[in-house]
């Protein structure tokens, strides 16, 4: 027997570990659903896989390096507890085991390195900034470079769009129907800025305040899902103590970030501020659900029509359960014919920094979510 690691000494994430492990009957039902199944085809490999192998690590029964590269594989994405009909919570086992494996592991130092890099530039916008621009400018070199550096720099835009800095506060255009503050992001605010134009747009047009917490700071997703526990925590803490109580909603319009946020009671658990990231995460919803919730005022008809294909984020589908919400607002917009892809519920393989990390699985699930995109024939 190995030395045991009783999930009764790890507090509150021992006990959600415990919990995960003991509901999964070993059905099977989950490994069609798993990505990385499809791709390896190794029962190791899937998430019922996963759990024996971490159920016996925490045992003593199986040393910790035996179970990392496959626990490294996963995904995240959470699929494996949609399809669950036991209920496993899968995610309160990954991320506190990973956690834990970081805490036990001996990394190579070149691994180190860019794990550290990683997590001192995506998190920070302008050090991102920065970073993406010198990296755009390198990429002609990148057929050169190591395969984990030439990975980074393929994953840039070929341009970068101008940094911007969304006003603290923004009025609603019709009378006020309800008052938000907006998540703003990390690397989204950076590489599509946009993304956070268009939903205060969108959002004050049905009659929304939007308030932008200046104090606010990364989600603490990258962190959590590579096992950087601290880092984690003190995303969340600051996040916490950043968003004001006077509003209607905590909005979001990334997955993963908002995956991560509904997160906090349990990265939190046993903190000072556990009670308080309760009542954080209650209030925590999509930018498409809270629309949806109000009753989505559509655009005027611009006479024009278009073929939509909704490609579900793993974090949205899987992670908030959110399906119908996006869809209902797609279908109101006039001229908009939505069409459904295969396989919609498989992850298209860019999970945080899983590209960089696992650059073969996840070119391989980008390809055939690419494939299935393209033979839905949507514009």
């Amino acid at each position: 027997m190995k030395h045991a690691i009783p999930t009764a000494t790890l507090g509150a994430h021992g006990q959600a570990m415990a919990g995960a492990v003991q509901a999964c009957v070993h059905c099977g039902f989950c490994l069609p659903t798993c990505p990385t199944y499809q791709v390896m085809g190794e029962e190791m490999d899937s998430p019922r896989g996963r759990i024996v192998l971490m159920k016996n690590v925490l045992e003593g029964a199986l040393p910790l390096e035996a179970a990392l590269p496959h626990v490294d594989a996963c995904l995240g994405c959470l699929a494996c507890e949609t399809a669950c009909p036991s209920g496993v919570a899968y995610r309160d086992l990954i991320s506190p085991f990973r956690a834990l494996g970081e805490e036990r592991r001996d990394r190579p130092l070149f691994e180190k390195m860019k794990r550290w890099f990683l997590l001192r530039l995506l998190p920070h916008p302008a050090r991102f900034a920065i970073a993406a621009r010198l990296g755009v400018m390198a990429r002609p070199l990148r057929k050169m470079m190591p395969e984990s550096v030439r990975v980074m720099l393929e994953l840039l835009p070929e341009r970068l769009p101008g940094v911007e800095t969304p006003a603290s506060e923004s009025r609603a255009t019709l009378k006020p129907r309800a008052r938000v503050a907006l998540l703003t992001g990390c690397v989204q605010s950076v590489i599509a800025p946009e993304i956070n134009r268009a939903t205060i747009e969108v959002l004050r047009r049905n009659g929304v305040e939007v308030v932008i917490p200046r104090d606010q700071g990364c989600c603490g997703a990258l962190a959590w899902h590579i096992g950087a526990k601290d880092d984690a925590v003190k995303c969340a803490r600051r996040n916490v103590a950043a968003f004001p109580d006077d509003v209607d909603a905590i909005v979001t319009n990334a997955a993963g970030c908002g995956s991560c946020l509904h997160e906090y009671p349990l990265i939190l658990s046993g903190d000072e501020s556990e009670g308080a990231a309760k009542a954080f995460a209650r209030k925590v919803v999509d930018v498409a659900v809270f629309l949806d919730r109000i009753g989505f005022v559509p655009p005027q008809d611009s006479g024009r029509k278009m073929s939509v294909a909704m490609q579900d984020a793993c974090h949205l589908l899987h992670g908030q359960k959110v399906q119908s919400a996006p869809r209902r607002l797609l279908q109101s917009v006039p001229g908009i014919e939505l069409r459904e892809i295969a396989d919609a519920e498989i992850c298209c393989g860019s999970a945080g920094t899983y590209n960089i990390d696992q650059p073969k699985i996840a070119a391989e699930l980008g390809r055939r979510k690419t494939a299935s995109i393209i033979a839905s024939g949507a514009e």
